[in-house]
């Protein structure tokens, strides 16, 4: 229970606090730090930091966009996602079980990592996740920050088995933060396809300008596609 508070007191301190959106500062609730802000192409900002009532090696990523807060998440030591709550949709999903837990120290280890799990959501039901990162052997450098490239693919089923949605791309891992950063993927559903760019633009630590800046800087004011699918990990909002 204490987990789930946790998360219902960032989001209430995030909607609930206009002097803090006055200010222009995402405010976390008592018990947690942040570490680093993302400013990303597509009109979206996050935050990463962690809080005293998890376990170790556990993170919390709070992104908004052009409209406020959109997404909540934790994931683990291996960057494996924990839990996540979707302010557009409404819904809330938690890991179930994994067949093939997430890795980020084997995809570290061997250049490659296959997962297999399923998650469960009060509102959307059950959903199972099954698809692999790799590394490509590139690193980049952004806003003096170096990232290793990877490419991933997912497929996404309902409680029953049917697929739902797929989705393929090129994102950034980070070995230090162990952690996934978004890149550019393509989504697909029976709706159709369409691509987003979620490449970081720029990193912002602690006592840095913009640092919990409440505002997206790049990228805003591009029409988005309407898909609707339930975001994941990495770029996808694990």
């Amino acid at each position: 229970m204490m987990k789930t508070t946790t998360l219902a007191a960032l989001i209430a301190s995030a909607l609930a606090v206009p002097s803090a959106m006055a200010q222009d500062q995402f405010s976390l609730p008592a018990g947690c730090e942040a570490y680093l802000t993302i400013q990303s192409t597509s009109c979206s900002v996050s935050h990463y930091f962690t809080c005293d009532i998890d376990a170790a090696g556990e993170q919390r990523r709070a992104t908004m966009d052009e409209e406020g807060l959109s997404y909540v998440g934790k994931i683990n030591s291996e960057a494996e996602w924990v839990e996540s709550f979707h302010l557009r949709s409404g819904h809330t999903e938690r890991l179930a079980s994994s067949a093939d837990s997430m890795s980020m120290s084997d995809l570290l280890a061997g250049d490659v990592d296959t997962w297999d799990f399923t998650t469960e959501s009060a509102e959307i039901g059950d959903s199972r996740y099954v698809g692999y990162d790799q590394l490509t052997g590139e690193s980049v450098v952004i806003d003096d920050v170096t990232l290793l490239r990877t490419e991933y693919a997912l497929t996404a089923y309902d409680a029953e088995g049917n697929e739902v949605w797929s989705a393929q791309g090129r994102e950034f891992a980070s070995a230090e933060w162990r952690m996934f950063i978004g890149g550019i993927s393509t989504y697909t559903s029976a709706n159709g396809s369409f691509e987003n760019n979620d490449t970081p633009v720029e990193f912002i630590f602690p006592d840095e300008p913009g640092f919990l800046s409440v505002n997206p800087k790049h990228g805003c004011g591009v029409e988005m596609s309407s898909f609707d699918a339930p975001t994941l990990n990495q770029t996808i909002e694990f």
